[in-house]
């Protein structure tokens, strides 16, 4: 690739907008900045009506940008929008350092949060997708020699074509050793799913407080910061609740404009969300902008195929409210709402209720009579405890049951399951999530 300076702590940031300039996505571009390890120097904000396709912005604003560098000693331009690799190049020999894009920053944020295995290569083959596009255009200085004569073919193309085998060879191997830890994370699944446990996973925009929500829950030691991206590796812990069990899952938070090679590198990480039953959708409940944060958050469900499930909204850090109380709000927007704070454990008794009332953890007793044919169901009922107290009879049984209302409506749709239904009539129709 093309010699770059080693530094690149120092950073000035260009944010460029069409329209008027939103602040809020200026404040988090800088908080990205900074969760990467930059020290911001300066911004320098920059209108763009119509993206100039060599540099993205204007040559005035280039010499803006070239000044502010001279001035600042910054030695890292970070720019909040994708850069083609044509762009990146011609603003790295215009300004004389280091250029990277909204995903190349997020990348590297990705890189230093990742723990695990999974994890790191995951960022890993979402980077060297990134630097895929870009090998072209690095190895330009290695071009200079054209020609098919003998003798006058230039390195730069056998350099490049060698990178790009070598590139190539990497991702597939990421790619067939990332499919097999998907193998492994998808028998855990199948067996969560034959232990019939209903699973919950919390999704949210990036600091929301999931992960501190997550060990408030679970009594866990998940790791949780007050940064952005603090939390890249999905955690699962089974919790109680009033009623019956629940396996919990923790996951990466979102952003917004999340780059596609994230999204697609992440795809075990947020199957996690795509195959809960219940998500529970935690929202900073002090942040001015929630109301945006909700609808960006609910773009990347629709983006990874899992809006069609059914979400429980927890609005976390009520702490820094004035004048706000644990409390839940029942369909509120056809969705429950839950305010609380995971920090202090105010108002998680409230959602442990409202998990329990969604999830249908709500238990059912009653008395039933099986006929001698329902052995297959007096066995099952027997297997998940539901019995209480049993009545041999000529032509069957009496149980005395006591279970969960989930768990009686799972086994009343099964074959022969139907002789529960007395057990579990069809609940009202505001008291399920639509």
């Amino acid at each position: 690739m093309f010699e770059r300076s080693k530094k690149g702590e120092h950073a000035l940031l260009i944010q460029p907008h069409a329209g008027p300039l939103d602040e809020a996505v200026l404040e988090e571009f800088q908080e990205l900045a900074r969760s990467a390890g930059a020290t911001i120097a300066t911004v320098v904000t920059a209108r763009i009506d119509r993206p100039n396709a060599a540099i993205l912005i204007g040559t005035g604003k280039l010499e803006e940008v070239r000044a502010a560098l001279a001035a600042t000693g910054a030695d890292l331009v970070i720019v909040n929008h994708p850069l083609s690799p044509g762009q990146e190049r011609n603003l790295e020999r215009e300004l004389k350092c280091r250029v990277i894009d909204r995903t190349g920053l997020i990348l590297d944020i990705f890189a230093q949060r990742a723990r695990s295995h999974e994890g790191k290569l995951q960022v890993e083959l979402a980077q060297l997708r990134h630097m895929a596009t870009r090998l072209v255009r690095g190895w330009t200085h290695l071009e200079r020699q054209r020609g098919g004569a003998i003798g006058l073919r230039g390195p730069g193309e056998t350099q490049l074509e060698t990178d790009r085998r070598l590139l190539q060879k990497r991702l597939e191997q990421l790619s067939k050793r990332l499919d097999k830890v998907e193998v492994q994370r998808a028998q855990m699944r199948r067996a969560r799913l034959k232990g019939e446990l209903p699973r919950v996973a919390l999704v949210g925009y990036t600091n929301a407080g999931k992960s501190t929500l997550f060990n408030a829950l679970t009594g866990a030691e998940a790791y949780a910061a007050d940064q952005l991206f603090a939390t890249l590796d999905p955690t699962v812990r089974r919790i109680e609740l009033p009623g019956g069990s629940v396996v919990l899952a923790d996951t990466v938070g979102f952003v917004r404009d999340l780059p596609h090679e994230l999204v697609a590198a992440f795809r075990s990480t947020l199957s996690e969300a795509r195959e809960a039953d219940l998500l529970l959708h935690v929202v900073d409940a002090a942040d001015p902008l929630r109301t945006e944060r909700i609808a960006q958050v609910d773009a990347v469900l629709k983006e990874i195929g899992a809006s069609d499930i059914p979400q429980l909204l927890v609005f976390n850090k009520i702490d820094r409210l004035e004048d706000t109380a644990p409390r839940l709000d029942r369909f509120v927007e056809e969705r429950q709402r839950v305010w609380l704070s995971a920090r202090d454990g105010t108002g998680l008794d409230l959602l442990r209720e409202a998990l329990g009332q969604t999830l249908g953890l709500e238990r059912v007793t009653g008395r039933i009579h099986l006929p001698t044919e329902a052995a297959r169901l007096r066995g099952r009922l027997y297997e998940i405890g539901a019995v209480r107290a049993e009545r041999a009879e000529e032509d069957g049984w009496t149980l005395d049951l006591d279970l969960p209302r989930s768990e009686a409506r799972r086994i009343a749709a099964s074959a022969g399951g139907h002789l529960l239904n007395p057990l579990v009539p069809e609940p009202p129709p505001d008291a399920g999530l639509a």
